[in-house]
């Protein structure tokens, strides 16, 4: 499994903070990469914007503006500084969003703000109803869509966003809970 991996059935190598010693990994999962297209679509143009753009616009607008050199490198030094910022916390919020299916548990990682991480968990024996959803062009061609667990009681319902083969997913989960419960969903 490499590092960007967006869908694996039975990674061996993949271990969480709270799996216990006899659970078993049995999907990992992660938004598709095509949601990653707009946020990067973004950056490359807030990377062209400063050399390529403002002087253009400038220039058609008739601003004749005149600072010093050191105010445009400095502007272009925070500029730049911001574009990472977001460049980064983009791809963060990607890579650490992450959705476990083992054959006890279905396990949803999520990571807010670079600083705070939400742990959900739904007992396969607690999963009452599942379906997914998958809509648009660019879902039905890269074949991503969302997943709802709803489970009973007081338990979060769980929603795999984005994610690759949604169809494969439900029916992996369907399986895993008929299993653990002996009846079907």
């Amino acid at each position: 499994m490499h590092p960007l991996t967006t869908f694996a059935v039975n990674p061996m190598s993949l271990r969480f903070e709270t799996q216990e010693d006899a659970e078993k990994v049995i999907l990992f999962l992660r938004q598709s990469f095509i949601v990653n297209v707009p946020w990067m679509l973004i950056t490359t143009l807030l990377a062209i914007a400063p050399t390529l753009i403002f002087p253009r616009l400038f220039h058609a607008l008739s601003v004749n503006l005149t600072f010093p050199t050191s105010f445009y490198v400095i502007g272009a030094l925070f500029w730049y500084l911001a574009t990472f910022g977001f460049a980064l916390e983009s791809f963060i919020g990607w890579f650490f969003n992450i959705y476990i299916v083992t054959n006890e548990r279905i396990v949803d990682i999520d990571f807010l703000y670079l600083l705070y991480k939400k742990f959900s968990e739904a007992e396969l024996s607690k999963i009452q109803d599942i379906h997914y959803t998958s809509g648009g062009i660019l879902a039905t061609i890269f074949n991503y869509g969302d997943v709802v667990v709803e489970t009973a009681g007081e338990a979060p319902n769980i929603i795999f966003e984005s994610i690759p083969f949604p169809e494969k997913v439900v029916e992996t989960i369907r399986e895993l809970t008929e299993q653990a419960s002996g009846e079907p969903l």
